[in-house]
């Protein structure tokens, strides 16, 4: 029989490995610190690519589950200035190359997949130690804890597994994004909602920016993304974040500002941070890390797709392993480490979205990977 499998994070990556899992009869237990599938909003839509995100899925047996997922006309862009000028807009072309998909639903279809029980929710991992010859044990707060020969960290930024294989710790990238919702935007917000268009928007400016996504129903999500120091909104509450995040924004458009001055949400912080390009670690027995917690990088429409190929690929080792963790794991981290680095090292998002030349720069750089027709 399969060794059982420990994974810790109950997010995108740690879901595929589960059911990738599943799928082949490997015994496997999911641990995640929320209390249950609902405890909070799940972010905003998700392009799931046909290269890394959609493979994951097939091999999670999903395909035709994530289709019925996708939001038609939701691949269209366009780049504003402060004045709410239209420097780009490209609408959707129908190819459906990089469908979205909302990310609470996709993570609910991955729930819906595996039997109850897989899950244990509101188990937080407060810390891991190695025992010797590959087995960890895992203490929750609480004062509970479990033993395993097949760990996984799918916890994320902060996770309770990286130590036992890495020192690294994430850096602060300089940026801070606050989150915010309208809801019913094209009957209560007409003007900002047509600002919005059919997909997403990016309306930037040097220093700061706004980032939009239209998803089901008129919603209108939004972060609102801004160059300063870590500790910028530390310890204020939602309506001080709020004024002070309105207040980098004066002289925008009116139909611009709406998306922060009026959410219907509390604002949700965001300070960002990476781990170095390229983290990797020398193979350690018996645990392994997927997803953020081994490669976090600041956004660029990879983590996600990242994670999931990440759970695919590891539980398709294991699978092809069942006999052997010490091969399943290294066949895994051999293909992951270089792919993980190539996905993160490319030109610095933010220099192109917040830099000097903003918004030209983030046009000039829409414009080289997607000639106009």
């Amino acid at each position: 029989m399969a060794t059982p499998v420990t994974v810790v994070g109950a997010g995108l990556g740690g879901l595929v490995l589960a059911r990738v899992l599943h799928v082949h009869g490997v015994p496997v237990t999911v641990y995640e610190a929320e209390a249950s599938a609902t405890a909070r909003t799940q972010g905003g839509l998700l392009d799931i690519h046909p290269w890394n995100g959609q493979p994951a899925l097939e091999a999670a047996g999903l395909i035709e589950e994530f289709r019925s997922l996708v939001l038609p006309g939701r691949e269209s862009y366009r780049v504003l200035d402060r004045a709410g000028t239209v420097l780009l807009d490209r609408p959707d072309d129908g190819t459906g190359e990089r469908p979205e998909v909302p990310r609470g639903a996709l993570r609910q279809m991955l729930l819906d997949s595996l039997p109850d029980g897989i899950v244990r929710w509101g188990r937080k991992v407060s810390g891991a130690q190695a025992l010797g010859e590959g087995r960890h044990e895992l203490r929750f707060t609480g004062g509970a804890t479990v033993v395993t020969s097949l760990l996984v960290g799918a916890d994320g930024a902060w996770s309770r597994i990286r130590p036992l294989l890495s020192a690294a710790t994430p850096e602060y990238v300089g940026v801070t994004s606050v989150e915010y919702f309208l809801f019913d935007g094209d009957t209560r917000h007409r003007a900002t909602a047509e600002a919005v268009g059919a997909g997403s928007l990016f309306a930037l400016a040097p220093g700061k920016g706004l980032l939009v996504y239209r998803e089901a129903g008129g919603t209108l999500h939004t972060y609102a993304q801004l160059k300063a120091a870590p500790d910028w909104l530390a310890g204020a509450d939602g309506a001080a974040v709020s004024a002070q995040v309105v207040a980098e924004f004066d002289g925008w458009a009116p139909e611009l500002t709406a998306l922060i001055a009026d959410s219907d949400t509390a604002p949700v912080v965001r300070p960002l941070y990476t781990l170095p390009v390229g983290h990797r670690w020398d193979r350690v027995p018996g645990v392994t890390l997927i997803g953020d917690a081994a490669h976090l990088a600041p956004p660029n429409g990879e983590g996600a797709n990242l994670a999931m190929q990440d759970g695919a690929e590891l539980g398709q080792a294991i699978a092809a392993h069942p006999d052997d963790v010490e091969a399943a794991l290294a066949e895994y981290e051999q293909a992951m480490f270089p792919r993980a680095g190539a996905e993160a090292g490319g030109e610095d998002i933010f220099d192109l979205m917040l830099g000097g030349d903003a918004p030209h720069s983030w046009v000039a750089m829409m414009n080289e990977a997607e000639p106009a027709s």
